[in-house]
């Protein structure tokens, strides 16, 4: 695993750099809200939960069960963004509206670092039960499964800005827990990685776009986190704005690259592509029943949660 890291760095140039985090900002959709109002469950609330197994890296864990779960309840990782927290999440992201009206559990991860970003450079972290913070990920949607009765192959995961990036990163290392994932504003998994071995360090090469790679080596560093599994992986929806002054919109086509790789597709031939969809200045690119791009013209750091289109992606 050592080399393809190596590799990598050498051929993208990355040096790791710390600095400061980004700003707060706003990620509720306002655009897709759903049909007719939802109102939040009087008795149902965000809970934390404490002994949901092995958690060496120290994140939190917080869940929503709405009042009115459904048979095996579908379950959802909503992964929070730098300076945000699982509260500010559940409060400014859709996902435990919308589970009171569809019945499925949210776990909201909370990072346990200053400034509260995601390891998504460590290479614990970047490894299949490696001890890091997509380990305490894993344990806990494990717990969930097991203490909901929740449906094993309805398991999603989505994020925005470093939740973004770490949603790679759980679709990379555990591939065979997730049905799908929607990243909001990422990175590729692995363009953090630290040579240093530092948990939670910024990488300028990275954020500022400058990380390159063809398909193959972004696909092996993927395949390299979780050693020797043939399952199948997550289908992935890969959202970002061309205006992103935080993470740099090449960052898009490098993640598209990745699991192009990953998948076996072609990047420079997506099976279709549609204008103005979603959205107005939004253009869709489709490959195969396994990945689609959205690259959103004019928008900066993050795009916002479409809500309803995340349950449509998820088949709920």
């Amino acid at each position: 695993m050592k080399s393809i890291y190596r590799a990598l760095f050498t051929f993208a140039l990355l040096a790791s750099t710390v600095v400061a985090r980004p700003s707060p900002h706003d990620v509720f959709n306002d655009l897709m809200a759903p049909e007719a109002p939802l109102k939040r469950s009087a008795q149902a609330s965000l809970k934390q939960v404490s002994d949901f197994g092995a958690n060496t890296s120290k994140v939190k864990m917080y869940i929503y069960v709405p009042d009115k779960l459904a048979d095996k309840p579908p379950i959802i990782v909503a992964i929070h963004y730098c300076t945000g927290t699982a509260s500010g999440y559940y409060s400014g992201s859709p996902y435990a509206k919308l589970a009171d009206q569809k019945g499925f559990v949210v776990i909201y991860p909370e990072s346990p670092y200053s400034g509260t970003c995601w390891d998504v450079s460590s290479k614990a972290s970047l490894t299949h039960n490696g001890g890091g913070n997509s380990n305490s990920i894993a344990n806990m949607v494990t717990y969930a499964l097991d203490k909901y009765k929740g449906d094993p192959t309805k398991v999603f995961v989505t994020g925005s800005s470093s939740g973004a990036m770490m949603t790679n990163v759980m679709a990379a290392t555990y591939p065979e827990m997730f049905a799908a994932a929607i990243v909001y504003s990422g990175t590729a998994a692995g363009c953090f990685y630290s040579t240093s071995g530092g948990a939670d360090q910024w990488n300028n090469s990275c954020a500022n776009g400058q990380a390159r790679g063809t398909p193959q080596v972004w696909a092996k560093m993927v395949f390299d986190m979780y050693p020797n599994y043939e399952g199948a992986r997550p289908k992935m929806q890969i959202y970002h704005g061309s205006s992103d002054s935080t993470l740099a919109p090449a960052n898009y086509n490098e993640t598209i690259k990745e699991w192009c790789g990953v998948f076996g597709y072609d990047y420079t031939k997506p099976d279709s592509t549609k204008a103005n969809s979603p959205a107005s200045r939004y253009t869709t690119y489709s490959w195969g029943d396994r990945l689609v791009g959205i690259y959103a013209q004019g928008v900066g750091h993050t795009v916002p949660i479409r809500g309803a289109d995340d349950m449509a992606y998820f088949g709920l």
